[in-house]
């Protein structure tokens, strides 16, 4: 099923960019990093303290916040499944795109679908995270999000709905999480659970462009890598391969030997190479450089690490390092040149499902329900805080996200805005 409005195509096309180098417009940021160039960034926080805003979410939700200018865009579902003894009925459940004000913390705007049913029962899996864990990508123009078997959607940066397109209406007991992004005027999206593909689909009306079949067991959001010759990769990391496609086209580029379990964290690029972890037993980090063609693994891979890396969360690039967290709240700190493990550190026994950030020197760990660490970007991961905001006891599953001033956290119930400065925790 499709749905376009020329109305909102017209108002869409109407709109300057209103991207700016502040922005954190998709999952992980700029380029799926997970850094910001942001400076003085905040150490200590509580409920008492440091808390410029907190704003009550009209549902749950596991996405990241995105921010464009004064917008801040995430996702949440409400209706059904927010209580796992009564999770209510399914015909209710409900999905929401809100924008919020990055300087106010007021919801300017709140646009809910229903939900494709049937979905996967709220039971075993899908309480760890629900029905709203892919993170919204903008251009500054507009918001391109995926539901999941609800479909792909685009809004113009004001609310307007634009075009909705379905992609497959599989589901799995894990959920569905794999996040969006943009390359030119395509949005690409990995629908690994709904059709086992990875489509690409026009900006401006949802129409599909190409279609790449195998992504196995990947729940996980693509990443884009240039290459020497000026082309753009699509890189996927799934069930046994790392595999490479243009951008442009889909077509298969190359493939290397990936690690053999379902992949969750994305690949992380950084100068032509392609990092991808995952794996339980054992857990395992690898590296391939990227633009080869047909199978690279001889060629191009060029070290694979057992017994360390993340089976959820995509690790960051530093100073020639890559720092990670388990999901069960282990850091580890491993050099890019050879894939050795410099250290680990235990932070806590806490389920840690959200992506570490890097700001100002520091990595950010959110954990679920353990609160969030605050650590020296060094191989010694010094702790520098730990800071619990005490009185809200639901989950925090999101990556935090950057802005000007300070740092973004989601929890189910609330957005919070942490700042920078020192001052007493406003209320909602």
């Amino acid at each position: 099923m499709k749905y376009f409005s020329l109305i909102a195509l017209a108002m869409l096309t109407s709109f300057c960019s209103l991207s700016i180098a502040a922005d954190w417009p998709r999952f992980r940021g700029l380029n799926g990093t997970g850094r910001s160039d942001e400076k003085d960034m905040p150490v200590e926080w509580s409920a008492k303290k440091n808390i410029g805003w907190r704003t009550p979410m009209p549902g749950f939700g596991a996405s990241s916040p995105i921010v464009i200018g004064d917008k801040v865009l995430l996702t949440c579902y409400s209706g059904y499944g927010l209580d796992a003894k009564n999770p209510g009925k399914q015909e209710d459940l409900r999905i929401h795109l809100v924008c919020v004000s990055r300087t106010t913390g007021k919801i300017q705007w709140d646009k809910k679908v229903e939900a494709q049913l049937p979905e996967e029962k709220y039971q075993r899996f899908l309480p760890e995270h629900g029905y709203a864990s892919h993170t919204p990508v903008s251009d500054g123009d507009a918001v391109y999000v995926f539901y999941g078997k609800t479909g792909a959607h685009a809004y113009t940066i004001e609310g307007d709905e634009i075009w909705r397109e379905d992609l497959g209406a599989e589901t799995h007991p894990f959920g569905s999480s794999n996040s969006p992004i943009l390359f030119e005027d395509l949005v690409i999206i990995n629908a690994n659970v709904e059709n086992d593909a990875l489509v690409a689909l026009k900006k401006s009306d949802g129409e599909e462009v190409w279609r790449a079949n195998g992504m196995k067991r990947a729940w996980n959001t693509p990443a884009l890598v240039q290459t020497p010759d000026g082309k753009t990769e699509v890189v996927v990391s799934t069930d046994g391969a790392v595999l490479g496609f243009d951008a442009r086209t889909g077509k298969s580029l190359w493939t290397s030997k990936g690690i053999d379990d379902y992949i969750c964290p994305d690949v992380l690029i950084h100068d032509g190479v392609a990092y991808a972890s995952g794996g339980r037993n054992p857990p395992t980090l690898l590296a391939v450089r990227v633009g080869g063609r047909g199978d690279v693994t001889k060629e191009r891979q060029l070290w694979v690490a057992t017994q360390v890396g993340s089976k959820i969360s995509t690790p960051i690039h530093h100073e020639g390092r890559l720092y990670g967290v388990t999901h069960t709240g282990t850091m580890f700190c491993v050099d890019t040149k050879a894939g050795k493990r410099q250290n680990r550190k235990r932070l806590a026994d806490e389920k840690t499902y959200a992506a570490p950030i890097y700001a100002d020197g520091k990595i950010y760990i959110v954990t679920c329900s353990g609160g969030t660490f605050v650590l020296e970007a060094t191989p010694e991961m010094k702790t520098l805080a730990h800071n619990v905001i005490e009185d809200d006891t639901s989950v925090f599953n999101a990556t935090p996200a950057v802005v000007p001033g300070g740092l973004l956290l989601r929890s189910d119930r609330f957005l919070y805005f942490v700042s920078r400065k020192d001052t007493e925790s406003a209320k909602e």
